[in-house]
């Protein structure tokens, strides 16, 4: 590893944005000096903003079995594009799914195979009847469970009830991890049948019918219970219904270990701007109203919401029923890999927020969340993971600029503010200028804590 030096006025720092100096020695940060030593002789970044590597703690790479939908190589160049040094992975949609420590082994050799130019992590999976694989799990260095409290899309990972959720708790607990929820519960009382009946399927109305926000309210209320039961840290992935915010303040202002996330498509979309049949918006929970959506900014505003990932969700695009326009049958994922700064830089600052914000959300927040003490902060002994990027550059992505594998997104044409310029993992340059370095010896991140 080479040593680097670069200077910039916009430094995020813990301490705030500065003028600054950030000098890298052996992969890790050995100095921030408002001047550089007499030795030193940095590379000018002028008015680049400088920020830790981003930090994505959602995303779905589905290899081994599935790589199709993606997989180690393409995520990795699709993070690295967009600032992203560390990702952590969900135990689904690879087959076979991260329930066991021999399932992990199988995703972390898969991730060996590949050309990466990011850091990777792992979230095991917490299923009915593998209490003794998750502590196992644990102890093979995963960062937590994830759970479903309804269909998760696929039949090797079944729903978990009340029991099995206390189960995995247990065991998690022990082991000071948290458990990760995908908080929909579905209650049969809580659909309206004959409105269902009279959409036809490719009107987005139906998927939002299907999927009210009644469903996260009755899944964050039993998570946040089970908190309180078993004092296991809980997690909310992905929260879409703002109505569940009220509920999540109260938990936190009672001390309970609950978190949350959102993403830049609870966002930066809205329910009224989707189209007939335009089934790459679909996921789940979906995407609401234009009101939702500003009050999901103020769960941010007010520290509620915790941070922000990507729940990087591909499929191959006949599993989106492109053709038939059919909301009920589509997968339901969103494509966002590499984009998440400019997407959210966009409506961020549009709303008075700064890149010091930005840098909580997407760097420090959830590298803490996932207990990679290592990362997302630019301090003395943090590992070297750094973005330049220009928050004054407006620009609409196309097919060129994204890097994942299956490149159909709703971000795709859509204007976006901030472009990076370069992405160094560890000191090494795996982004700049618009082209990928080479693969920087990447960690698979075993001891999280």
């Amino acid at each position: 590893m080479s040593d680097l030096s670069l200077r910039s006025r916009r430094v995020v720092t813990p301490e705030g944005i500065r003028p600054a100096v950030v000098h890298v020695v052996g992969g890790r940060i050995a100095g921030v000096y408002d001047e550089p030593p007499p030795h030193l002789q940095p590379r000018d970044l002028g008015d680049l903003v400088l920020m830790p590597g981003l930090v994505d703690t959602h995303v779905h790479v589905n290899d081994p079995g599935r790589a199709d939908w993606e997989g180690w190589e393409t995520a990795t160049r699709a993070a690295a594009s967009g600032g992203v040094t560390t990702l952590v992975d969900m135990p689904l949609n690879s087959s076979p799914v991260t329930t066991s420590a021999a399932a992990l082994d199988a995703k972390r050799r898969a991730a060996d195979d590949a050309s990466l130019f990011a850091d990777v992590g792992f979230w095991g999976g917490a299923v009915p009847g593998n209490r003794e694989a998750l502590s196992d799990l644990a102890r093979a260095g995963v960062a937590g469970a994830k759970a479903f409290l309804c269909h998760s899309g696929i039949d090797e990972f079944p729903a978990s009830d009340e029991d099995a959720l206390i189960d995995a708790m247990g065991a998690l607990a022990e082991h000071d991890l948290p458990l990760l929820v995908h908080a929909e519960l579905e209650r049969e009382a809580d659909l309206d049948r004959a409105a269902l009946a009279a959409l036809p399927p490719d009107d987005y109305r139906a998927w939002l019918l299907a999927r009210p926000p009644s469903f996260e309210e009755n899944a964050v209320r039993r998570a946040i219970d089970l908190a309180r039961r078993t004092g296991c840290r809980v997690h909310v992935v992905h929260l879409s219904a703002a109505s569940a915010l009220p509920m999540l303040r109260r938990a936190k202002e009672e001390g309970l270990p609950v978190t949350v996330e959102t993403c830049p498509h609870y966002l930066g979309l809205s329910a009224e701007e989707v189209g007939r049949g335009a089934t790459w918006f679909k996921c789940a929970p979906p995407i609401r109203s234009e009101s939702n959506r500003e009050q999901l900014w103020q769960g941010l505003r007010d520290g509620v919401i915790d941070f922000v990932v990507s729940d990087h969700s591909p499929c191959t695009s006949d599993l989106k029923c492109t053709q038939s326009g059919d909301f009920t049958e589509a997968w339901g994922g969103i494509s966002s890999l590499g984009l998440g700064l400019p997407i959210l830089w966009a409506e961020a600052s549009a709303r008075g927020f700064d890149v010091a914000d930005v840098g909580r959300w997407l760097a420090s927040g959830p590298a803490d969340f996932a207990g990679l003490a290592q990362k997302g902060r630019i301090a003395v002994g943090a590992d070297a993971d750094l973005v330049a990027w220009d928050p004054d550059a407006d620009w609409r992505p196309g097919e060129a600029d994204v890097h994942f594998k299956n490149k159909l997104s709703p971000w795709l044409g859509r204007a976006v503010k901030g472009r990076i310029t370069a992405t160094w993992l560890r000191g090494e340059p795996v982004w700049r200028d618009g082209e990928h370095g080479r693969p920087a010896g990447t960690e698979l991140l075993r001891e999280t804590r």
